[in-house]
Order: C-alpha cells, then structure tokens, then sequence
C-alpha cells in the first residue's frame, strides 16, 4: 500500500504541536534544544521543544572519532565539569605521520599548523557525550521521543514547512499493514530543525526542493570507519592523538586515518576514505584493515610475545561525514525551518572536527527560534540564524579551511604542500577561493580503465571481515519490514554497476548490504541485506547513477554503538 492509501484507511494521524520540532538527537539537536530552553527561561517564557532521535536512545547511532574542541560546549553549559560532561581525557600529543608501507615520517609538532594542534580539546566518546547532553536536556523540560524516525516532511498550504511525520510501524515486507500495525504521528511546529547528521534523509530533500544548494560547490564526503580496542597498559597512552596519510592509499585518493588513546586503556581508531575516488574496485572498509597492519599501528594491538596482555576489539562501526567546509554549505534556512550541524555540512574537515561546530550552529538556530517565536512569529525564514553564523567564530574557522579539500584534487603530494603553506605560512589568509563542480559519484572510472585491487584475507587477530565486525556494531532491524535501501530503476545494478564499474556497491559498503548473486536462471542480480545496514549513507552518495535511495527503517532500528 502506498502511504497515500494507507493514511485513507487508518488515518488522519494523531498531532502534537510544539514550538519547536528538532529532527535529530546528535550534539546539533540537544544543543539547540539546550538553548532554547535556556532562552525561554531567562525571558519568563513557556517555549515547547520535542526532539525526534530514530536511534533506540540518544547517541545510540553516533558515531565519531572524536577529538572534541569545548568551544561550543564552553558557551552552552560553562559549569559542564561541574554537571558531569564526559570529557574526561585531555589531548597530551599530536602526531602527523605520513605513512610508507613500512615506514613513518613524523611532522615535527613546531610546525604543525593551528588546524592540526590540539592542545585544549579532549578525546572523547561522543555516544557518551549525547547521552549526557540529552540528560541535560531533559532536565530542563525538552521532551526527547527515541525510536521515533523523522520519514516525512509536512507543509503549510503555503509552502512552508510545519513539522514532520514519523514512519508507520508494522509494515510487511510486502508493503501491507501487518498485526500490530501502528500508523505514524504528525509532530508540529512553529519552526522544525532538521540536525540528523551528513546526508540527512529530509535535509536532502528540502534542499532539493527549496533549491538551497543553488550557486554553491557540490557538497563532498568521506566515510568514516572506527573500530574501539581495549590495549595493555603498557601500549596505551593516555591523550596520545595520532593521524596519518598515505599508505595504503594511492596518492590520487583522498583519505587518511587517526588513533586516539581515551581513557581506561581504550584507543579509538579509524579510517577516512574520501568518496570522491575514482577506481570503482576500492574497498574503503579494506583499506583500513590493510592501514592496522603498518608496523606503528600493529604495535598497539600485539605484544604477547613480551607478556603483554592481547588487545581486544570491543565495537565497530562506520558513518559518512560531510568534507565540502563553507563553499558547500547550503543555505540553511527555508520557510518554517532551518539545517543546522551535519545536516548543512559545518564540519571543519581540515581540523577534523565537526561536534563543536553543530553545537553551535545549533545554539545559533536556537536563538533565531525563540526570537521569532517571542516576536509571535512562526512558519516564516528564520534570517537571524545565518547572519548570526556569518559574525560568528565558526564561520572565520571554517573560512580559513575552505580551501583545503580542494587541493586534493592532484594528490596528496601537492595537498599537502599547498595545505601547508596556506595553513601554516599564511594561517588560512590565502587571498583566492577556490572551487569544485563535480559531486563524489562523478569521479568514478570504469573497471575497465583501473587495476583491480587484491586485499589480503582478514587473519581475525587485528584484521577482520565485515560480518564479523557487525556482530560487535549491535546492528539490528525488524526482520519483517520494507527494505529501506530502495532503488529508482532495479535493472541498474547488474545492467550499470556491474557491467560498468565491476559492481563497486558490494564493495563500498561496509556493513555487506550489497552483494551480488546468481538467480535460478544463471543470471546476476543484487542481493540487498538490510537488516545489515548501519546507516552510514555512503550508498546514497557513492551510487554512480544515484539509484540508490536510503529511506528511514522503523525507529529504533541500526546499530546499537557502545564506547563509540
């Protein structure tokens, strides 16, 4: 049934209105919902603010490295130590490290420039820090629904935006109402903030229709793989942040990876794998087995032959992050809403950090809402919020990065050079803007004009396969619901992807969504495994005739990150 006949037969949904509606339970939503509340209460006013998270809980579907800047944090909630922040491992050393396939050379710290020092900020579990400032949140009055996916925009007869409807649950596979069939809810607003993260699934789609992305470079984007370990005492090193480019990349392809020692013997590592690569026989999720077996990361997680205790691998997951910095931000602000944290594309892909900036961004969306709801406004472009971004200390932050991923585009040798004297010789002050025109899934090349790439087998100590590494992800879905990785044209897999490109989808995905197999008759058709899905966007993005669609699953579905 489409959504059309079933809200004819079930309907009409029940409604709640608020004030303010935020999709999205990351450090962008919570903050926003912080400080309008805070607002409110500094102005003797009731400001109802309902924030939608489609993880079973706050932070359960976060996922960063994350070396946190307390910026935001700072202006937010000054006394955090006092209230309990998580930020409990301050950064002792950087390291830059470029990586042969046996080697390493190390950046001298002195000439490290600003975007790559980190002394002030703190590693941190962001799960852990959501949790917390849902906590905060709470505590004064917002009301947090977990399980509950944001699946449809709502509109005004004018156009506006007036809230969001979450998906019905107990729907078949067969696309019919089942027995415990619940249709949806209409949550209303007088502004909704939409915070779900890089390559929201509304956000995608009121930029499209409200043409926001309209004069700006094509949004680029990375995918993040982590994995948490529990070392030795005797291998760990408290505040130690190490991030590396290189092997085992080619130079053409951007990416680099990172090693973060947190707190109580565990190190957070992971890999970045720019999407905009060109050879369609990549694997980003091997690559980064491959980067674990350098002889600097392998030390970490060996060590029984000196009596040392063995590493163990206790989580795994993998998120999409947006890397396009201020030429791709959209505009972010529509009638009746705003796009604020990853959702637009803040993160500062230079420094590597994007937690503070949606905290901000937030914060500053939050403003714009309660002045206008103060004012007696609702449903109109809440224009405070981007000039209050354009005089604020993010936007000189992100104005000094915005060239940064473009110098890319001839390798890491020449990035590295231009990306040092722009950062360190002219601080960011370089006179020229310079610009992309082509989206990630335009770089492909045919299989046919690339070398395939031989991984080696996973040897289950320190590299892994991809089912394996699920298991630790907590991933889990409704068995018995619609796959909510659909396809625009199913012919497209085998007669494009597979014909074309040696069929990259079973390849870039990291969670073994997509896998082609031979039907009864002989013949190749895609296997889509949903149930395996992590939500980390990167078929949306990667798919090379944008065929693929990622829809939101029932709430409460995905990955159950822990630590991460």
């Amino acid at each position: 049934m489409t959504n059309e006949e079933i809200l004819a037969q079930f309907g009409p949904r029940e409604a709640m209105e608020y004030d303010v509606v935020i999709i999205g339970g990351g450090p962008g939503g919570l903050s926003a919902a912080i400080r309008i509340k805070q607002l409110a209460a500094e102005a003797g006013k009731e400001v109802s603010v309902v924030v939608l998270e489609k993880g079973s809980e706050p932070g359960a579907h976060i996922l960063s490295g994350a070396i946190m800047d307390p910026r935001a944090l700072n202006e937010l909630l000054p006394n955090w130590k006092e209230l309990g922040a998580p930020l409990n491992q301050p950064v002792t050393d950087d390291a830059m490290c470029f990586f042969s396939e046996r080697k390493s050379y190390r950046t001298p710290n002195f000439l490290l420039p600003e975007c790559s020092q980190n002394h002030g900020n703190f590693v941190v579990s962001l799960g852990n820090v959501v949790r917390w400032l849902a906590q905060q949140a709470e505590g004064l009055g917002v009301e947090i629904f977990p399980g509950f996916a944001a699946a449809e925009v709502l509109f005004n007869d004018d156009g506006s935006v007036k809230g969001v409807a979450t998906g019905n649950m107990g729907i078949g596979k067969d696309g019919e109402p089942g027995e415990n069939f619940q249709i949806g809810m209409e949550l209303l607003g007088k502004y909704t903030l939409f915070a779900e993260g890089a390559r929201g699934h509304l956000g995608k789609q009121l930029i499209a229709k409200f043409a926001l992305d309209a004069g700006k470079d094509p949004q680029t984007y990375g995918i993040g793989i982590k994995e948490l370990w529990e070392v030795d005492p005797a291998r760990h090193q408290p505040g130690f942040v190490l991030h590396s480019a290189g092997w085992p990349m080619e130079n053409d392809t951007y990416g680099g990876a990172f090693l973060y020692h947190l707190e109580d013997n565990k190190i957070a590592m992971g890999f970045i794998t720019g999407l905009g690569y060109s050879n369609p026989y990549l694997s980003p999720f091997e690559e980064f087995q491959r980067w674990k077996t350098h002889p600097n990361i392998r030390w970490y997680l060996e060590g029984e032959e000196q009596g040392l205790k063995p590493a163990k691998r206790l989580a795994y997951g993998a998120r999409a992050i947006t890397a396009g910095g201020l030429l791709s931000l959209p505009k972010t602000v529509f009638p009746g809403g705003a796009l604020v944290g990853c959702d637009a594309g803040f993160l500062n892909v230079s420094r590597i950090k994007g937690i503070h900036a949606a905290m901000k961004t937030g914060m500053l969306a939050a403003e714009a809402a309660v002045q206008a709801i103060t004012a007696g406004r609702q449903h109109d472009e809440l224009t405070a919020y981007p000039q209050a971004f354009d005089e604020s200390w993010l936007h000189a932050e992100l104005n000094k990065s915005r060239n940064f991923k473009f110098w890319f585009k001839w390798g890491l040798i020449v990035a590295t050079l231009a990306n040092g004297f722009e950062q360190f010789g002219l601080r960011g002050r370089m006179p020229w803007t310079l610009h992309r025109n082509k989206p990630d899934h335009a770089y492909l090349k045919p299989a046919s004009e690339c070398k395939p790439i031989v991984y080696p087998k996973p040897d289950g100590k320190i590299t892994f396969d991809r089912l394996g590494s699920l298991f630790i992800s907590n991933v889990n879905h409704e068995e018995n619901q619609p796959a909510h990785l659909t396809l625009k044209d199913a012919s497209v897999p085998v007669n494009v992807n597979l014909a074309r490109y040696a069929g990259l989808e079973a390849r870039y995905c990291p969670a073994g969504v997509y896998e082609f197999v031979k039907s009864d008759d002989g013949s190749d058709k895609l296997q889509i495994n949903a149930a395996n899905c992590v939500h980390c966007k990167t078929c949306d993005i990667k798919d090379p005739t944008q065929n693929i669609v990622w829809v939101t699953p029932e709430g409460g579905g995905g990955p159950n990150y822990a630590g991460m």
